[in-house]
């Protein structure tokens, strides 16, 4: 009787994990210990699932635990890995469980790239695996019957919570096997099995009837509720119908039959044959409908013997009324049954490969923190720079310090000699004119990578649009178009950046030409740059004056604030502070990350004190530069002043201006080399991106038009037979037209391209007298009907062999004698069913021909020799 259903299994493509995870670690994660680690953590996840689905797997508790880690590990790395179509695209495919294939066609399977996917197939195999270790169990023995109840309420929570997640998981509607109401069912049937181990124990264990009976009845309840969802679906083996069936009544039988002794202690003997008559009648239903599933030979004998016995008791001594079925109370209910909820890790030996990986909302907060933390720094350093250009400008303009260090009036002053110095050092205008030519080819180099980068998505996506075009609705999956949505805006976005930074390269070699004759004037020697630099009447002698003495004091003070931003800048860009621990808390407290406002307070914590000095410096620089101009002023009032001196000190200014520009110059160039350099890198990541997305929508494509190509070939090719005509089926119906004088053309024939003659009949056995022949085994075979006799002239419903059409002064249609020498054995183009006719003159009577007894077989159709 204990036959229980078990779940089959679904059946995994091979996939390599390891490949676009430690492609995503490499890029995602620095170089060092920590990415090897990921790297090699990916490898074993890949071995983990070779193990759990990429082979047949025993029926043993190994087996589960193997499956079980897959699925916790597979939760763990969902919120650290972004599986999707457009960033790590790995496609999985799982074929139908219960789908069975075809010659041409193959089965029915689904590839998706989802995780979701993945882990919704892999818990389902852990709820089948489950149930095939529970139908293996032994149940005469109290471990097996433990073993058995978990693991059937183990596989009723697979498929429930499966029930709960697939859709949400999928996005789209599943396979047959892990739709809703498929599994939805299966959680049913594993419950009910559970319920019934543990009817099984409760009978083992001889417990009270009362309680074996309610928990039988619930345990028909259960079964009764799952073959009522899949008894108009054909979702599941035809085979579990019938034992659904069976079960339910098998599982009532026993409940009335243990009703029934509890009716007996009561002294209820007519409730005992009742429910006993009940019970024989449920089994009889189960013997007689499914006895090729289940076999209830014992019951059924226990069962009649107490039913027997009842009735005996009853008729001799008590009298008691038997009631009517509908008339018994009805019999409790009790489930000792729950299924269990799926609550990761589902395994005991759980350890996640990537425990030092931070989940991908932690990474996506960092990314975030790190852009705000770059904004800040970046918005600081700006500020400080701008603010030395500036000062620099004023002191150009104003040709500090070079105008109080030229009292000579025929030297080079030191600042100027200075200036020189360094950008000779750093290689004067060489430097610059090689800097300018190498951008052009770190631009070009950028361009071809961003094209080809957009040239294969386009080619994918004009594949993809002309095979939707042909397949139409066939052709389901993501449109290209859709899908490249994200990476053909951030290509637009990179070419902005190109294009912005080409019009910076533009205005870098026009400032380069406007200051280029001053710049090449400073790379000179002394003795050149002091016979380029106009020489004047010497100035008054105003060293010891206090203007001057104010005037270095003022130099000084700012270029103590041009160093302390210096160190500034510096320090803004040595801060590190690794925010991972605190959004892991969050993360943990709250089950969310509010990364704005946590960023937004620990900046202004870490950066709060350096953007303050930040502003300090902003304002002791205006008020040492409006002092300086101040000095200045009575500086000139002091000097002695005549085109002379006027035009040196222009010339002076403009070598003052060059130094900043070549030293600004520089600056841009080398950030613009940098800029390029660091987008090459950027722009390789983001072909790789392209070139894996296109790949794996390729293999798409081919599974797609393999798996549509297998479903054009299951269906029917032939088309579908046409109805009959109204005249036909009325001439079928028995109804025969009025009789008309005009002949009647004969029926038309459809044969076949090469007709096989009927089978051989046995041959005729011919009689000349009414004596009874006997046969070799002693019986006696009747008499052949005489020609003359109505048996002999009886025609047939249908004429045999050639029609014979009736014509005005020909006789109708009869039954034509059979030739002397014919033999049924022998087909040939003279063995012919009617005799032949002998052509005579007009008038003459009719050859009359031999005769012979009748023959009592039916006629044979002709079939014309081919």
């Amino acid at each position: 009787m204990a036959t229980f259903i078990s779940v089959q299994s679904k059946k995994a493509s091979e996939v390599d994990l390891a490949k676009p995870l430690c492609k995503f670690i490499q890029q995602t994660y620095p170089a060092g210990e920590a990415q090897s680690d990921h790297c090699r953590a990916a490898e074993e996840l890949n071995k983990l699932r070779k193990s759990a689905v990429g082979r047949p797997l025993d029926k043993h508790e190994s087996s589960l635990e193997t499956l079980m880690r897959y699925y916790d590990q597979l939760c763990s790395i969902e919120p650290k890995f972004p599986f999707s179509e457009n960033q790590i695209c790995v496609t999985f495919t799982w074929k139908d469980a219960f789908d069975k294939g075809s010659l041409f066609g193959g089965s029915v399977k689904l590839a998706l790239a989802s995780l979701g996917y993945e882990k919704t197939c892999v818990l389902f195999n852990c709820g089948a695996l489950a149930s095939q270790i529970a139908s293996e169990q032994n149940l005469d023995n109290d471990e097996g019957l433990k073993t058995a109840a978990k693991h059937y309420q183990f596989a009723s929570g697979a498929f429930q919570h499966i029930k709960d997640t697939v859709l949400s998981a999928l996005n789209r509607d599943p396979t047959v096997d892990i739709s809703p109401d498929t599994v939805g069912t299966l959680s049913l049937i594993m419950l009910a099995q559970a319920q019934e181990v543990f009817f099984l124990k409760a009978t083992r264990d001889k417990m009270k009837d009362a309680i074996i009976a309610k928990l039988a009845n619930q345990a028909a309840d259960y079964y009764g509720d799952a073959f009522k969802q899949c008894q108009y679906k054909d979702t599941l083996p035809k085979e579990v119908f019938p034992v659904l069936a069976a079960k339910h009544c098998i599982m009532q039988a026993n409940a009335e039959y243990h009703q029934s002794i509890l009716a007996k202690q009561q002294k209820k003997f007519g409730e005992e044959i009742g429910r006993l008559q009940h019970a024989s009648d449920l089994v009889k239903t189960v013997a007689s409908r499914y006895d090729e599933y289940v076999n209830v030979k014992d019951l059924a004998d226990k069962i009649n013997r107490a039913l027997t016995a009842a009735k005996k008791d009853n008729d001799f001594i008590y009298h008691d009324r038997v009631p009517d079925l509908k008339d018994l109370d009805p019999i409790g209910k009790a489930s000792l049954v729950k299924s269990t909820s799926v609550v990761v890790p589902i395994s005991q030996k759980f350890t996640d490969l990537f425990e030092k990986m931070v989940p991908l909302a932690v990474q996506q907060s960092l990314s975030l923190y790190n852009q705000r933390k770059a904004d800040l720094v970046n918005r600081s350093i700006a500020q400080m720079r701008e603010a030395t250009n500036l000062a620099n400008g004023v002191l150009a303009s104003l040709n500090l310090p070079a105008a109080i260090e030229d009292v000579s009036g025929d030297s080079v002053p030191q600042s100027i000699l200075q200036k020189s110095k360094s950008v000779i050092e750093q290689g004067g205008i060489q430097t610059i004119d090689q800097l300018i030519k190498d951008l052009p080819e770190l631009l070009q180099r950028n361009r071809e990578i961003l094209d080809e980068s957009l040239r294969l998505l386009s080619e994918e996506e004009a594949t993809d649009n002309d095979l939707r075009a042909k397949f139409k609705e066939r052709w389901q999956r993501t449109p290209s178009s859709e899908l490249y949505k994200p990476l053909r805006a951030e290509g637009a976005n990179v070419s902005n950046i190109l294009d912005k930074a080409i019009q910076a390269d533009g205005h870098v070699k026009e400032r380069y030409q406007t200051h280029r004759d001053t710049i090449s004037l400073l790379c000179k020697p002394e003795p050149e740059l002091n016979a380029a630099i106009p020489s004047a009447n010497p100035a008054k002698t105003m060293q010891g004056s206090e203007v001057v003495s104010v005037l270095r004091s003022l130099l000084a003070s700012l270029d103590e604030v041009k160093k302390e931003r210096e160190q500034l800048e510096n320090d803004l860009k040595s801060v590190n502070f690794d925010m991972t621990s605190k959004f892991l808390t969050a993360l943990a407290q709250d089950g969310a990350i509010n990364e704005e406002a946590i960023s937004v307070t620990e900046l202004d914590r870490i950066y709060g004190s350096l953007t303050h000095k930040v502003q300090e410096t902003l304002k002791k620089q205006d008020e040492l530069l409006k002092n300086i101009q101040n000095a200045h002023q009575e500086f000139s009032k002091m000097k002695q002043s005549n085109s002379e001196s006027n035009l040196r000190e222009e010339v002076l200014k403009n070598l003052a201006v060059a130094n900043d520009n070549f030293v600004e110059l520089v600056a841009n160039l080398k950030e613009g080399t940098k800029f390029y350099n660091e987008l090459t890198e950027i722009l390789l990541k983001f072909q790789n991106k392209c070139s894996d997305i296109v790949f794996a929508r390729k293999t798409e494509r081919d599974e797609l038009l393999k798996d549509l190509q297998q479903s054009i070939a299951r269906e029917p090719s032939a088309p579908s037979i046409p109805s009959q005509p109204a005249y036909q089926t009325a001439a079928a119906g028995g109804s025969k037209p009025a009789a008309s004088t005009t002949p009647t053309p004969a029926p038309r024939t459809m044969v076949s391209s090469k007709p096989q003659p009927p089978a051989r009949p046995p041959p005729p056995v011919i009689s000349t007298a009414n004596t009874p022949v006997s046969t070799a085994t002693g019986a006696t075979a009747s008499p052949a009907p005489l020609p003359g006799s109505s048996a002999a002239s009886t025609a047939p419903s249908q004429a045999q062999g050639p029609p014979y059409p009736t014509y005005p002064g020909y006789p109708g249609y009869c039954q034509m004698p059979m030739p002397m020498g014919y033999n049924p054995y022998t087909y040939g183009q003279y063995n012919l069913p009617y005799a032949p006719q002998m052509y005579q003159n007009p008038g003459q009577a009719p050859y009359p021909g031999p005769q012979q007894p009748g023959y009592p077989y039916p006629q044979q159709p002709y079939y014309p020799q081919q």
